[in-house]
């Protein structure tokens, strides 16, 4: 005898995830949400959180989702520490499927599956990670004020100009991808240093980060430069490839949603927080 279809389904489990897992439980949608390969999302590999409401002395943010879990279950919320790898969106009800291979049918499918950052794809870069090398300048730029820092990408670089002395910032050809007003600001910042044609060789430091070595790709050149922090803002990617066959989506991968609302192409099934192309 087949199970009955659950009420409603949560793919992801990041600050999204929970958040639509708090209002459903309360409107008696009897959510289960499906972690997926990394319980608690980002946040998981982020230390001090200081820029959320309600935490004014700052908060760890495997701390932050534990809290958000336990909120979610309070208000009965079956939380599955399972990945979804599958689905069937072809009729009124909607199939996942688990790594394992179960199926489970829902009346409401709402994803937030969020976006993984990309990054540079060095050894020191992970080993790093949350001991000066992130990948969100907004997020952890402020514990580097009056320090130098380093930083892969334009858009950031300017907040970072205003907490840090020097912003050393790498640019891989002779020219930006940045739109030309975003290239102007850049410029005229007197405390951001451009290197053209420059990639990042590693990442110096043994429990810290000290400095990086990075080369010039024309010419070969190597330097080192004293840093305290590094950080990583080249995008993200959105977890969304198990849907590519049945959902909207755009060329980068972000799924797409009606105007002002969460509702996707398929009916009953939403979309909320990084996975979608724009965050709620």
């Amino acid at each position: 005898m087949s199970k009955e279809p659950l009420k409603t389904v949560i793919i992801g489990s990041g600050p999204a995830g929970y958040t639509a897992a708090i209002y459903a439980a309360r409107a008696n949608l009897s959510p289960v949400l499906y972690t997926g390969k990394e319980p608690g999302g980002q946040l998981m590999i982020t230390t001090d959180v200081e820029n959320f409401p309600g935490y004014p002395d700052g908060i760890m943010g495997p701390q932050m989702m534990e809290d958000l879990r336990k909120q979610a279950e309070r208000f009965e919320t079956e939380v599955k520490y399972e990945l979804i790898d599958k689905v069937d969106f072809t009729g009124p009800v909607h199939k996942i499927y688990t790594e394992g291979g179960e199926e489970i049918q829902a009346h409401t499918v709402i994803i937030s599956t969020g976006a993984s950052a990309r990054w540079l794809g060095l050894e020191s870069e992970q080993r790093l990670n949350n001991n000066g090398v992130s990948a969100c300048a907004v997020c952890d730029g402020f514990f580097y004020r009056g320090k130098e820092v380093a930083i892969v990408g334009a858009g950031e670089a300017l907040y970072l100009s205003n907490l840090c002395p020097t912003v050393h910032m790498f640019v891989r050809r002779d020219e930006m991808r940045a739109s030309a007003i975003m290239q102007d600001r850049v410029f005229k910042q007197k405390n951001i240093k451009i290197y053209w044609n420059t990639e990042t060789e590693e990442i110096l430091g043994e429990e810290f980060v000290t400095g990086v070595r990075v080369f010039n790709n024309q010419t070969g050149e190597k330097q080192e430069i004293d840093i305290a922090g590094f950080f990583v803002a080249i995008g993200h990617v959105p977890n969304t490839a198990i849907f590519k066959d049945w959902l909207d989506m755009k060329d980068t991968g972000y799924l797409v949603h009606e105007p002002d609302s969460t509702k996707t192409n398929v009916p009953g099934v939403f979309v909320s927080g990084d996975a979608a192309d724009h965050v709620y």
